[in-house]
């Protein structure tokens, strides 16, 4: 691990002045991927900033058929909020899924979606689900936030302060998981709210996606036989030591019908 400065603010405008102040300065939320960075060496900022003081960042708020969920929200406390669990079941169904007790419990809905991991979780809820992505500077819808392999639309220095899912009709999400990580070899998140359905995809590609064919078929039908023989194009699926593209192309149209299925109830 390299020598850096570590600094705790209290609250958000300390926060975003010491990043901007600092020579290469980084936050850090959970810390469940930028510590194992730390560690290996991969990264070597001038100053780590914790958010973990920083209580404004947290909570859950239902209102006017949306669930609000701060940035330094855990994963636990999406699993297992009972206003999640009424409003929107899928979500905090996901939640539960993410890795193991010590991730679920340290680990944030911001530092996630921040992060864009390929394989991440909360990505395919906030495309599935068509959420907003609020930070310290301005309001990005799902479809704007996440743009490549561990990249979003993120400016330098800009900190989520929230995220907002709008209440869907029906949801549900499945995944194929790595049995070590709990990662999502391939994972989908399906969402109907009256006409509009969304379809969005992690674990396969170098970014979360929404299967647009899928979409279609669906939205005119929701039901599994809607998508009997839809499938997707895995030109440019992920080919790794835990599954060839062609595996994850087969798991994408498989974790799609299980997640209609469990939508349908």
């Amino acid at each position: 691990m390299y020598e850096f400065n570590f600094q705790r603010p209290a609250n958000s405008d300390a926060a975003i002045d010491a990043q901007a102040n600092a020579e290469d300065g980084q936050y850090m939320a959970g810390g469940q991927t930028i510590i194992p960075v730390l560690k290996q060496r991969l990264a070597m900022p001038s100053d780590v900033i914790d958010l973990g003081a920083i209580e404004d960042l947290s909570g859950i708020t239902i209102a006017d058929g949306t669930v609000t969920i701060g940035a330094m929200t855990t994963h636990t406390d999406v699993a297992t909020s009972g206003d999640v669990l009424g409003a929107i079941p899928a979500l905090a169904d996901l939640a539960s899924m993410i890795g193991d007790p010590h991730v679920r419990n340290r680990g944030t809905i911001g530092g996630s979606i921040a992060n864009n991991d390929p394989a991440a979780d909360y990505p395919a809820a906030v495309l599935g689900l068509g959420a907003t992505v609020h930070t310290n500077q301005r309001t990005i819808i799902a479809d704007e936030f996440f743009t490549d392999l561990f990249e979003t639309a993120l400016d330098e220095g800009e900190l989520i302060t929230n995220v907002v899912f709008p209440v869907p009709d029906q949801a549900a999400y499945m995944k194929f998981p790595n049995p070590a990580s709990r990662y999502a070899i391939a994972g989908v998140f399906v969402s109907r709210t009256g006409a509009d359905v969304r379809v969005a995809v992690t674990g396969a590609a170098a970014c979360v996606f929404r299967a647009a064919e899928m979409e279609q078929a669906l939205a005119g039908n929701f039901n599994l036989d809607a998508i009997e023989g839809i499938g997707v194009d895995g030109t440019d699926f992920n080919n790794d030591l835990h599954a060839s593209a062609e595996y994850r192309t087969h798991l994408v149209s498989v974790m799609a019908k299980r997640a209609v299925a469990k939508a349908l109830g």
